[in-house]
């Protein structure tokens, strides 16, 4: 079917809270930055977005006109002071911090620039938060990748110990263990909550960056090259870019509603979006309607862990979050966004209509409200919404 069972009835976001919100994001220039963006705009959200400029061109962002539709702001994460002074500028009350450097490859290439962004950058942003007396609930977005992977064939829990054999990994561990430091020593007597969000693999549409399996595809498929593949036997958990999306923004309106909320939530597909990269290619061309056209490279590449599974039991059960999309309809989303860019339609369009059908079902009205889903998602010069 595309959508898993019962999922529809999961209808949890609360438009009402987001509607105004006063909302602070970093890396909005990203990729899943620019997912957000689009996001908070659909619910009426003030937000507020710090970040260097897009780091791919072309870029999601761009492609989307961001910048219209979130203030942008642009400077280094780890500069606290030009940090500082846009946060308390725009008295947000919540803060979701995505601002990093994300790729294994470049933590093996730059390591100390990983560490610095990761690592600092993520201390100059609580640095700040203890300047901005608005701010009620901080998420910190971490990874999967911080937990010390055995590869083990269960899923990591929140109580597991935090490592990483990589730069990047372990970049994203120390941002964890920095955020409990700050935590418990400043933050928590002044009432904010700050919880960290650790997410598996994303894909979706706008990726442009190197060294990932999609966009890699993509180009490959868009130059009508042969795919060389590092590792097709490695297993991931796969999901949609707007499946953990969703559970920052429920994570950041339950750390400012609800008592309890804490410490640090997974957010993964479970086992029927666990695949090797071999599945997720072959299933990626199919999308495409494409035959699979990748080999194993011969190349020399650093370790990469092969076996990586998260327990997401955390989050279902606290959070009343769960996963929308499965592993076939998120190719398919995927796909879609990837052959409208390379066909010359209109990406922006496919993007937004994909925010819209997500959002659609996952927004909750007010008993109060009269209101419709399409009230909140309204209509914009733009855009023409269509079944997806």
């Amino acid at each position: 079917m595309g959508v898993r069972p019962g999922a529809m009835e999961a209808l949890v976001i609360s438009a009402a809270f987001w509607r105004n919100r006063r909302v602070f994001v970093t890396g909005h220039t990203g990729f899943k930055g620019a997912w957000l963006t689009m996001a908070l705009q659909r619910l009426n959200a003030r937000a507020t977005g710090f970040a260097l400029s897009p780091p791919t061109d072309p870029s999601l962002f761009d492609l989307i006109a961001g910048g219209g539709l979130i203030d942008d702001r642009r400077g280094d994460i780890a500069d606290l002071s030009a940090l500082s002074a846009a946060m308390v500028s725009s008295e947000p009350e919540i803060v979701i911090h995505m601002a990093a450097q994300p790729l294994v490859s470049l933590g093996y290439e730059d390591p100390m620039e990983t560490y610095r962004v990761n690592l600092m950058g993520t201390v100059a942003l609580l640095e700040a938060v203890r300047r901005v007396p608005s701010v009620r609930a901080v998420v910190v977005v971490t990874t999967d990748k911080c937990y010390d992977n055995m590869e083990w064939h269960w899923g990591y829990r929140e109580t597991d110990r935090l490592g990483g054999r990589d730069p990047y990994a372990n970049s994203k561990a120390c941002a964890e263990l920095a955020t409990g430091a700050y935590r418990a020593s400043f933050l928590q007597e002044r009432g904010v909550c700050v919880v960290s969000a650790r997410a598996g693999n994303v894909i979706g549409g706008g990726d442009f960056a190197d060294n990932r399996i999609v966009p890699d595809a993509a180009r490959a498929l868009i130059a009508k090259e042969e795919l060389q593949v590092r590792n097709p036997g490695a297993v991931r958990p796969w999901q949609h870019v707007l499946e953990p999306l969703y559970g920052y923004l429920l994570l950041a309106e339950k750390a400012m509603t609800q008592q309890g909320v804490e410490g640090g939530y997974n957010f993964g597909p479970g086992r029927e979006g666990e695949r090797n990269v071999a599945e997720l290619l072959d299933s990626f061309h199919r999308a495409l309607g494409r035959e699979s056209n990748w080999a194993r490279s011969a190349a020399h590449y650093p370790h990469e862990a092969s076996l990586l599974r998260l327990d997401t039991s955390r989050a279902t059960t606290e959070l009343g979050w769960s996963p929308l999309l499965d592993f076939e309809k998120t190719l398919a989303w995927t796909a879609e966004w990837y052959w409208a860019y390379a066909s010359g339609a209109d990406a922006r369009r496919v993007a937004f209509d994909q925010v819209d059908a997500y959002l659609g079902q996952r927004v909750r009205m007010g008993a109060a409200e009269s209101m419709t889903t399409a009230d909140i998602i309204k209509d914009r010069p733009h855009d023409r919404r269509r079944a997806v």
